[in-house]
């Protein structure tokens, strides 16, 4: 896919910063947060007008109304604007109103139908539209929203890595998996990222490392939630910040370079190449061993699964995660891979379908 550039971004410092409210509450509200963030270096003002909720009762936003309100934004401060768009009647109103940036909300990425219903509303536009990333952890579902925009002409594309939801309770409201956003953008290549740290934090003390972070792993830009008031916000009142912290925050903000001396990387990396070598032949090593236990458990009648020697590795690993300065759920996560197929190589030799 060949994108075309968003010119709203030519002219913007990097990181590129999208900041407004999580909802548009009342005009009054969406007029006082966009006058604290003029002149403060926003490439574009946010604010949700429909907000789909995960349950009923909550505020899901003012809808059309609030169209002019960020409209006029636009007019009397000269700043493009941007909100959320779920169906293809929110794209209508939404260009109709003249907003200039419109994006897909994680739980729209995460239905195709839905995703389509918008890409043939926007056919014929000029209109850039950015996509987050679904709420389950697939890129391949991510790609597939870019791709049925870009198959209805939309070539001005972005994405925002806004985290993963996960079942348990964790450090962050989504979790990041920072693989994820590379491999996307790996494979789409110069499409645009912007990081929302708000999302993947969930509280705004976190902005600030999250959002160092994407600039680490030279994401484009930010997308950060902005309230002149958070604590009274009618939505996601924990991750907002208000202008002057969003303002501390940019001046926090390390800023490093893309390109270095490759020479000085090479013999560190030289070392890497040969450990993962050692790594592949031992992973070799390792799954024919776990062939002979699959043949024995055929033998033997006995299931594949042994819950308690999983049990058993997943602990044994994750104790040396401390002396190694080692994240235990990345090393979990290994361990569960290797595990996984295990089991694949296991399931097959007891089917009689390797041999």
């Amino acid at each position: 896919m060949e994108f075309e550039k968003i010119d709203i971004f030519d002219n913007a410092d990097k990181p590129l910063l999208i900041a407004g409210p999580c909802s548009a509450e009342s005009e009054e509200q969406v007029m006082a947060v966009a006058s604290r963030l003029a002149g403060k270096g926003v490439t574009l003002f946010r604010a949700g007008v429909w907000k789909p909720r995960t349950r009923p009762g909550c505020f899901e936003g003012v809808g059309k109304p609030a169209l002019q309100w960020l409209a006029r934004v636009k007019e009397e401060l000269a700043m493009p604007v941007a909100t959320e768009v779920a169906t293809a009647m929110h794209v209508e109103q939404a260009l109709a109103a003249g907003i200039d940036l419109l994006w897909i909300g994680a739980r729209t990425t995460a239905n195709p139908f839905a995703v389509q219903e918008i890409a043939d509303a926007m056919r014929g536009t000029d209109v850039p539209v950015l996509v987050k990333n679904p709420v389950n952890p697939d890129v391949d579902l991510w790609i597939g929203a870019v791709e049925r925009l870009y198959n209805a002409g939309v070539k001005r594309l972005g994405a925002i890595h806004r985290g993963f939801s996960s079942y348990a309770e964790r450090f962050y409201r989504n979790a990041p998996q920072w693989q994820l956003p590379i491999e996307f953008r790996r494979r789409l290549g110069s499409i645009p990222m912007i990081c929302d740290p708000s999302h993947i934090g969930g509280k705004r003390e976190l902005v600030l490392s999250l959002s160092q972070q994407a600039m680490d792993l030279n994401f484009d830009g930010l997308m950060i939630e902005t309230h002149c008031n958070p604590v009274c916000a009618l939505s996601d009142a924990r991750q907002q910040v208000t202008p002057d912290e969003l303002s501390v925050i940019l001046g926090r903000l390390v800023r490093r370079s893309v390109n270095g001396d490759e020479l000085a990387f090479h013999s560190l990396r030289k070392r890497i190449d040969e450990i993962d070598d050692r790594l592949m032949e031992l992973l070799v090593k390792r799954m024919a061993v776990s062939r002979e236990i699959g043949a024995m458990k055929r033998d033997m009648g006995l299931t594949v699964f042994q819950p308690f020697r999983y049990n058993e590795t997943i602990e044994r690993y994750t104790r040396h995660c401390a002396g190694g300065k080692l994240d235990t759920e990345a090393v979990k996560s290994v361990f569960e891979a290797i595990h996984a197929e295990s089991i694949r190589q296991q399931l097959r030799i007891v089917n009689n379908e390797n041999e």
